[in-house]
């Protein structure tokens, strides 16, 4: 209750708590000439099978107790301790199917809150996406998370992104031959990536064509092989002008072997969200340089390890073929996709997390 009543207060609504003992919602908010009665649930479970029971039962309560009260709206809250964002999706929409004349909210120990009513729009917080901690467990990403693995995550998932975010076929696949023609893997690779998948529990048997579920679970374990602290290989242009232009030619002479990547493949993407760090340039490997034959090798266009401030910066990539697969030509040059840059932003230390949560948000939330 307390958790609820201080979300109010901040946001500069009156709160007043029931008595103990006493008939009545658990608080009483006003604002601007609005009131409501609230009565609040609570489970530490963020299970669909737990909270909608909950609220449901919040439903009819504030609705009786707003007939007993006039002047009085009925509101009804549920508090979870952790609220994955397909639980805030599956309440809500529950919400405005059988309870449309009840407000409801949903507020999460983590930070989340998401209300509907009249006046509650103000009391709306997205929490930043976190992989979750799992305890007593090591989850071994060497498994499910391997580089094909990875990219055979993202073929299931390309008919499901907008157009342009993500190089693989766009199809729907009955079985693990079909899959691997698709994804051009070896059968046996994508057979024990299946296999995988059913014993995690991310893949539906009972559809017609494979299916991946328990997304958000899903999401937060694949976040956990996002990259920590690499070292980054700082370069300049030997020509010190435009810039973009020598990007792109460099990019097209190394296509397969490169791509830009980070918040410079975020712009390309049309999903940026931070600017002011120089341009990222995943390679497979970290290229040799030889100044002094510049015509021979398209990286000798490079000046490694500059005194300057650095025009790109160079990272070999650590799922190089998750990576180069599923890169896409914006604009004339070839970009990491738009899982890709999530996972490969998700740690940065310059607005990282701010930037994965906006690729989140606009983009991979629908599929979770």
């Amino acid at each position: 209750m307390q958790r609820v009543a201080e979300l109010f207060e901040a946001k500069g609504w009156k709160v007043q708590a029931s008595e103990p003992g006493s008939t009545g919602p658990d608080l009483v908010v006003r604002r601007r000439g609005k009131r409501y009665g609230a009565v609040l649930k609570a489970t530490s479970e963020g299970r669909a099978d737990r909270v909608i029971p909950l609220l449901s039962q919040a439903v009819l309560e504030a609705r009786a107790y707003a007939l007993q009260s006039l002047g009085s709206m009925p509101l009804a809250v549920v508090h979870v301790d952790h609220a994955p964002r397909a639980l805030v999706a599956n309440v809500m929409a529950f919400a405005q199917e059988f309870g449309a004349e009840v407000a409801v909210g949903f507020v999460s120990a983590e930070g989340a809150s998401e209300f509907l009513g009249e006046g509650l729009d103000g009391l709306n917080v997205s929490a930043p996406f976190r992989p979750r901690q799992v305890r007593g467990t090591q989850i071994r990403t060497d498994n499910l998370f391997s580089d094909l693995n990875q990219w055979m995550l993202k073929v299931l998932l390309a008919s499901e992104l907008p157009e342009g975010m993500l190089n693989a076929p766009r199809g729907r696949y009955r079985n693990g031959v079909e899959l691997a023609r698709a994804a051009q893997v070896s059968a046996m690779t994508a057979s024990r990536f299946l296999q995988q998948l059913r014993r995690e529990r991310f893949l539906l048997e009972s559809e017609e064509f494979l299916t991946l579920v328990q997304r958000e679970e899903l999401f937060e374990r694949w976040s956990s092989v996002a990259p920590h602290g690499t070292a980054d290989v700082p370069a300049r242009f030997l020509a010190n002008i435009q810039i973009g232009e020598r990007v792109q030619e460099l990019l097209n002479k190394v296509e397969g072997d490169a791509c830009l990547g980070l918040f410079a493949a975020a712009d390309g993407l049309r999903v940026g969200h931070v600017s002011g760090v120089p341009r990222y340039i995943c390679v497979r490997s970290m290229p040799r340089f030889n100044l002094a034959s510049p015509g021979i090798n398209p990286w000798n266009a490079l000046q490694p390890f500059p005194k300057e401030a650095p025009h790109v910066l160079l990272r070999v990539a650590k799922f190089p073929e998750s990576t180069f697969r599923g890169a896409v030509r914006r604009d004339g040059v070839m970009v990491a996709d738009v899982i890709q840059v999530w996972l490969d932003v998700l740690n940065h230390p310059t607005r990282g997390q701010e930037q994965a949560e906006h690729i989140f948000r606009k983009v991979l939330r629908p599929l979770v």
